[in-house]
C-alpha cells in the first residue's frame, strides 16, 4: 500500500530524495542513450543534466550515512502518494524529441516540489539545509538546461536536428500513411464502382466500398507493420507505422464509398467522383510537400494510375 508523504520520517524521506535522484539520473542516461545518434547536440545537454543529479545522490548518500547509517530503505515513488504516473518515454525507440523535452519539465518540476515539501517536514537542521540546496538547484535546472541548449545547440545543430526531426517524421509518419492513402483511394476505385454501374444502386455500391476499404486496410496495416521492425531502418515502432498505414488506408476507400449514403445513384456518383478528384489532388499535395516530387510530376503519376483503375471498375461493372 502506498504510504502518505507526511507519515514518512526523516530516514525516509532521504532515502527516498535518493531514490528519486537515482532515477532521474537513469533516465537522463536513457534519454542520452536513445537521442546521440540522431541528436548529438542535445545529447550533450541532458549528459550534463544527468551529472547533476549524479552530484544531488552522492550528497544526500553521504548525509544519509552520517544521521542514519549503512542501510538505505529501498522507498521509491511509486510507494508514495501524491507523484505523477511517469509514462516510461525513454523506453521508446526511437525517441521523440519534443516528448522528451516536455518530460524533462514535468520531471525537474515535480522534483523540485518534492524539496520544498520535504524541508516543511524535517527538523534536522543539516538535512534542511541539503534538501534546501537542492530545491534551489532544481530550481536553476531550467536556467541551466537553457544555458547548455545556448553553449551546444548552436544555429547549424539546431538546423541539422530540424532536419533529423523531419526525416525521421517522414519516415515513421509520412511515408506509411501516404502509401496507405495511396491504397485505399486508388485500389478500392475499381470494385466501388463496379458494384455502382453493375447494379445502379447506392446500398449496394456502399456495402462494397466498404468492405473492399476495412478489408484493404487491414490488410496494409499488417503488411506494413510486419514489413520490418525499424530498428535498422529508422522508420519506427512497427505497430504505429501498422495502424497509420491501416488507418489512412481505410480513409482513403471510405472517402469516395459515403456519396453512397446518398440513396439517387446519378447524384451519388457523381458526389464519388468530386471526393476521387479532391483525394487525388491531396495525395498529389503530400507527395510535393514532403517527398519533394514536382507537383505535375506526382499528379499526373497519381492520376493516371486513378483513371485507369476508375475505367476498370465502369468497364467491368458496365459489361
Amino acid at each position: 500500500m502506498a504510504r502518505n508523504f507526511k507519515d514518512l520520517s526523516e530516514r525516509e524521506i532521504v532515502a527516498l530524495a535518493i531514490s528519486l535522484e537515482e532515477e532521474d539520473e537513469r533516465i537522463y542516461a536513457d534519454f542520452e542513450d536513445g537521442l546521440r545518434e540522431e541528436y548529438p547536440a542535445t545529447t550533450k545537454v541532458f549528459a550534463q543534466m544527468r551529472a547533476e543529479e549524479a552530484g544531488h545522490r552522492r550528497a544526500l548518500i553521504d548525509l544519509f550515512q552520517q544521521r542514519f547509517g549503512e542501510h538505505i530503505p529501498l522507498i521509491r515513488r511509486q510507494d508514495v502518494k501524491g507523484f505523477v504516473q511517469r509514462r516510461p518515454v525513454w523506453l521508446t525507440r526511437p525517441l521523440g524529441i519534443n516528448a522528451v523535452r516536455k518530460q524533462v519539465e514535468i520531471m525537474e518540476l515535480e522534483t523540485r516540489r518534492f524539496y520544498e515539501r520535504a524541508i516543511r517536514q524535517v527538523t534536522d537542521a543539516g538535512i534542511r539545509k541539503l534538501l534546501g540546496d537542492l530545491a534551489e538547484v532544481e530550481r536553476e535546472h531550467s536556467h541551466i538546461a537553457e544555458t547548455l541548449e545556448q553553449t551546444y545547440l548552436t544555429e547549424e545543430a539546431r538546423g541539422q536536428e530540424e532536419a533529423t526531426r523531419r526525416r525521421l517524421f517522414v519516415l515513421q509518419v509520412i511515408q506509411p500513411g501516404l502509401a496507405g492513402l495511396m491504397d485505399g483511394s486508388v485500389s478500392t476505385l475499381a470494385p466501388v464502382f463496379a458494384a455502382a454501374f453493375a447494379t445502379r444502386n447506392s446500398r449496394d455500391a456502399l456495402l462494397v466500398g466498404l468492405a473492399a476499404s476495412l478489408g484493404a486496410g487491414i490488410s496494409m496495416g499488417f503488411a506494413e507493420a510486419l514489413s520490418d521492425d525499424g530498428s535498422l531502418t529508422g522508420r519506427g515502432h512497427p505497430w504505429v507505422r501498422g495502424l497509420v498505414c491501416g488507418l489512412m488506408t481505410t480513409a482513403g476507400g471510405i472517402g469516395h464509398t459515403l456519396p453512397y449514403l446518398i440513396s439517387d445513384f446519378r447524384v451519388a456518383t457523381i458526389a464519388a467522383v468530386i471526393v476521387v478528384a479532391a483525394e487525388l489532388a491531396a495525395i498529389s499535395y503530400i507527395r510535393r510537400r514532403y517527398m519533394d516530387t514536382p507537383f505535375l510530376s506526382a499528379a499526373i503519376q497519381v492520376v493516371v494510375g486513378g483513371v485507369l483503375v476508375f475505367l476498370t471498375g465502369i468497364l467491368i461493372g458496365s459489361a
